[in-house]
């Protein structure tokens, strides 16, 4: 009796591991350029060979949409720095929605997700924007039939995570994995401070550099964070600049509020890292603002005066030279994605 006990144990166990939510595939290093730090990976979904190629696969497919027309890549495009470009992204049947896209480089940085943060997790906001009806509009119970479908797609995700895993979780795992890889650095500006590559950056950069981290002037690295080893350009938390007030000098998006229901956070957005900016536009959370000099300019005046603008955001005494200086440092954080070690 007790050997048959010992056994149905085990039976038990490897039945456990191949319906799991874990990856069970060939583990991989997702290796992070200059000027980065390692790159964070949960425990419950390490990066596997099998799960990165499943969830590239997914995050190009239309068909986790309702019409079939929109992709995680139609609003995240790498050709446009993953978002975009546009003001606000256009979703089922064209809808649109009051914020622009977030581009998704660096995003595995990031302890939270979405412009409010309502995310904790990469895995938490894969699900969102496939059921927001103004989104992609597919419930989940819908997406895990439609990819259940596809007998390219069971063979994967057995792969990935063992035969009969195909559920919602598996799939937020999945694009999740291949978000962590799209992460940016060895930049110029990496190569300059990092490299010890004093000819990576213009005159112009490195005199903008100088004024970035000058808390008596332009005092950016206060929340576009950079340090001893490498660079986020982000604090990681939520601040209030005055962006998207209107006519009447209103704010007309709660921000973190909406989460928190905390008053001081009210028109409060996450700060945004700077790596590949230049290719990201337009700006701020509502995409009202064009260009990068444009974005320099607005925080010259000292944002938009409201009750809750964030205590760093005042004028700059800043010339037109300092200006451009500024834009070409910024543009100067371009850069290179990670690569993958098996």
């Amino acid at each position: 009796m007790r050997l048959i006990l010992v056994v149905a144990v085990l039976l038990l166990g490897a039945c456990a591991k191949t319906a799991g939510t874990n990856p069970i595939g060939k583990r991989i290093e997702i290796v992070a350029p200059l000027g980065l730090p390692p790159v964070p990976v949960t425990d419950d979904n390490p990066p596997t060979a099998e799960t990165l190629a499943l969830g590239k696969k997914l995050y190009f497919d239309t068909r986790l949409s309702a019409d079939n027309t929109i992709a995680c890549a139609s609003c995240h495009d790498p050709a446009k720095g993953f978002t975009d470009n546009r003001k606000t992204s256009l979703g089922f049947k064209q809808q649109t929605g009051n914020r622009s896209a977030p581009t998704v480089l660096n995003a595995a940085y990031s302890p939270r997700q979405f412009w409010d943060g309502r995310a904790p997790t990469l895995e938490a906001q894969a699900a969102g924007p496939i059921a927001n009806p103004i989104e992609m509009n597919l419930p989940h119970e819908a997406c895990v039939q439609k990819v259940n479908a596809d007998p390219e797609y069971r063979a994967l995700f057995a792969k990935a995570y063992g035969e009969g895993a195909i559920h919602m979780v598996h799939i937020q795992k999945a694009i999740a994995t291949f978000e962590r890889t799209i992460v940016t650095g060895n930049s110029p500006f990496d190569r300059y401070q990092y490299g010890n590559d004093k000819s990576a950056l213009s005159e112009s950069a490195i005199r903008g550099l100088a004024l970035f981290m000058d808390r008596d002037r332009a005092n950016c690295a206060t929340c576009h964070t950079v340090g001893a080893k490498s660079a986020l350009f982000t604090d990681g938390l939520f601040h209030n600049l005055g962006a998207g007030m209107n006519a009447e000098g209103e704010l007309t998006d709660p921000g973190r509020f909406a989460e928190t229901k905390n008053e001081a956070d009210r028109g409060a957005f996450k700060t945004p890292s700077l790596r590949n900016i230049a290719q990201t536009a337009p700006y701020m959370h509502d995409g009202s603002v064009k260009t990068l000099r444009a974005v320099v300019d607005f925080y010259v005046g000292g944002g938009s005066s409201n009750p809750h603008l964030d205590k760093q955001i005042k004028p700059l005494a800043l010339t037109g030279r300092d200006r451009e200086d500024l834009v070409a440092f910024l543009e100067s954080l371009t850069g290179e994605l990670a690569r993958v070690k098996e």
